[in-house]
């Protein structure tokens, strides 16, 4: 079986990464929150589709995956 992957793009400042559908306006709408300032600084990255949805807790960086 083939998994299905997925075009997506990273921010290069925040590492935010998104479907480039969802990015309406160009810029990252995480550092936008954050800092009001739009950044369109994005690379091109190529996601594996394998129904499981990977967190990082910011305080003490452990990885939660959801299924």
């Amino acid at each position: 079986m083939i998994e299905k992957k997925s075009l997506k793009l990273r921010c290069l400042h925040c590492h935010l990464t998104i479907k480039k559908a969802e990015l309406e306006d160009g810029y990252c709408p995480e550092c936008f929150e954050k800092s009001g300032q739009k950044v369109y600084d994005f690379k091109e990255v190529e996601i594996k589709e394998s129904g499981t949805t990977r967190y990082r807790c910011e305080d003490c960086r452990l990885f939660i995956d959801v299924y």
